[in-house]
């Protein structure tokens, strides 16, 4: 919480034995959901159309960037455990998190810059090794940023309706730094020389970037009673993550949502412009899915509060579904009808985008409850990197695809590329979001569980 927001709560607990309730201030959120503008706009850029760029302006091959993209899933098995573990165990006079945050600001300047500026006349084996090591070194930084902040913002508050509201700050956030993204993307696509203004931004950004999570180290304070409490060592924390039932249901949940919802900011660029032909609107396509996305986050905040979070979460998959599914229909000229289904899954992107961590953070609290440590950051590394794997594995399988399908850089598609290229983008996440909305039926920590989980902690530790 922030030094502001610390004297603005207050107890709103009611009866019996239920921890006090601190509800947050809004600058509290605001302070603590900063670098979320700049990194939602660095994540969705590189996600949405880093792809594009390498194969359309830096002619490289769709499978060599696509393997590209897969191999640093494999880096990221590596490297998301040990950063989760090592946050987990941090000593520090500023905590267990923003000297993790601070030390990201150098690395994820480094990479985001190499992805989007690599020296003209770069060609070949040499252009592959520069991009390689650019989308590896940024995803790495990526997790040094989001699994610290995550693990802080489940710090924050014990209530699960307070982590709501929070983290519904956080998504509203991500989306304005990805409406920048959308901006960038299109200045990027229409300027003269592509590569100089990709580089302009690139500098722009990173100047914001390092502000902003300065903003945040400086305004947010950490428990200091938390600081320590991770597990022994990383085997035994990853141990304990798998051993938490619900932590396992969860990590297939995140797995299959991650796969389906990596479609929209890979593919979107390539079906407006070879499948509905209007490669122009690409831009406002998402943005038609990220303003109701954001917009909703107060109405599923209250919802969640009235119904749960859990029957939110599957409507928001079953929406998902829908609209995923309709999209191969889609045909050329059909703009209204990719506005329309954008629209809805923006509504419904939203919803999940706001409980998940709020679940997230509940399940974190009953591994407190069985093993008395407090481990968020090794439990948001493993759903952080079953994210970026299923994004990274949902990249890598466009590429190939695309490879083999016949797909050629700025031509007139075959009908077999265009058809591979509906299938990836509306059967693959239909399939993908009902296969999550039947494992999550099966979850069982709701919120009369939590609240009795959070009673028993409290007494443990008076």
């Amino acid at each position: 919480m922030t030094e502001e927001s610390e004297g603005q709560e207050h107890d709103s607990s009611g009866e019996g034995t239920q921890p006090p309730t601190r509800v947050l201030s809004i600058h509290g959120i605001v302070d603590y959901n900063a670098p979320m503008l700049s990194t939602g706009f660095m994540f969705l850029l590189v996600n949405m159309y880093l792809m594009k760029f390498a194969t359309d302006v830096l002619l490289m091959a769709p499978a060599v960037i696509g393997m590209i993209f897969g191999l640093s899933r494999i880096w990221d098995a590596v490297t998301d455990p040990l950063v989760g573990y090592w946050t987990d165990k941090t000593q520090n006079r500023l905590g267990r998190r923003r000297p993790w945050l601070l030390a990201s600001i150098l690395p994820l300047s480094v990479a985001f810059y190499m992805v989007w500026s690599p020296p003209i006349g770069l060609s070949g084996q040499a252009l592959t090794v520069w991009m390689g090591v650019g989308v590896f070194l940024f995803y790495t930084a990526m997790t040094i940023v989001i699994v610290p902040h995550q693990s802080l913002g489940a710090e924050i508050s014990e209530d699960p309706h307070q982590r709501t509201r929070l983290f519904g700050g956080r998504h509203i956030a991500w989306i304005f730094g990805a409406f920048s993204a959308l901006a960038a993307m299109s200045l990027i696509i229409e300027a003269e020389d592509t590569r100089a203004m990709a580089r302009q931004i690139s500098i722009g950004t990173i100047v914001v970037s390092a502000l902003l999570t300065g903003w945040l180290i400086l305004r947010v304070k950490e428990r200091a009673d938390y600081q320590g409490r991770g597990a022994s060592n990383p085997f035994a924390a990853y141990r304990d993550v798998f051993r938490n039932r619900h932590a396992r249901l969860l990590l297939v949940v995140f797995l299959a949502e991650s796969l389906g919802v990596a479609t929209i900011n890979a593919l979107t660029i390539y079906v407006a412009e070879y499948v509905v032909g209007t490669p122009e609107l690409a831009p406002l396509y998402i943005l038609f899915y990220m303003i109701p996305s954001a917009a909703s986050v107060p109405l599923w905040v209250r919802a969640s509060k009235l119904y749960g979070k859990k029957f939110i979460w599957l409507v928001s998959m079953l929406i998902a579904a829908f609209g995923f599914g309709a999209m191969f229909l889609l045909q050329e000229g059909d703009v209204v009808l990719i506005s329309v289904l954008a629209f809805v899954l923006g509504i419904g992107g939203g919803a999940g985008s706001v409980v998940a961590p709020s679940i997230q953070a509940d399940v974190i609290d009953f591994d407190e409850f069985e093993t008395g440590d407090r481990k968020e950051g090794a439990y948001f590394a493993a759903w952080n990197f079953v994210y970026k794997f299923g994004v990274g594995l949902t990249l890598m399988l466009t590429g190939f695809i695309l490879e083999f399908s016949g797909f050629v850089p700025n031509a007139v598609q075959g009908e077999r590329a265009l058809f591979a290229l509906k299938a990836l983008y509306a059967l693959f996440p239909m399939a993908c979001y009902l296969l999550a909305t039947v494992l999550l039926s099966r979850f069982s920590l709701d919120e009369a569980e939590h609240a009795k989980i959070r009673e028993a902690l409290a007494a443990r530790r008076r």
